[in-house]
């Protein structure tokens, strides 16, 4: 069983920075891809970013240029670097950890206001 923990949301204003971090521990052998999700009241979860061992990224067009997703394999964690923060990104942030041959694995989310 994987278990998956985020943190480092929090109150920002528009145009701060934030920086979320997500680590994996359990019975891992092999981390495919990890990545950020996002909610907002009343809207469906949207995919944030992704990144892949190998280290391919793969970025929601509203995101690109402001979020910078970033993984250290050796301690199963993924980091997402949040720049230029809108009011429209607040949201609850949920990372994911997908291993070949089983459901992904979610965390319980953190959350990230940002106030204009």
């Amino acid at each position: 069983q994987v278990q998956v923990v985020e943190s480092g949301g929090g109150l920002v204003q528009a145009g701060g920075s934030l920086r979320l971090s997500c680590a994996a521990s359990g019975i891992i052998f092999s981390i495919n891809v990890m990545g950020w999700y996002r909610q907002a009241p009343g809207k469906q979860r949207e995919l944030v970013a992704a990144i892949t061992s190998g280290d391919k990224t793969n970025y929601t067009d509203s995101m690109k240029g402001r979020f910078t997703i970033s993984r250290d394999n050796a301690k199963n964690t993924v980091y997402l670097q949040m720049n230029s923060l809108k009011p429209e990104d607040t949201a609850v942030y949920y990372c994911y950890v997908r291993i070949l041959g089983s459901p992904d694995s979610w965390g319980q989310g953190t959350q990230v206001t940002v106030s204009s």
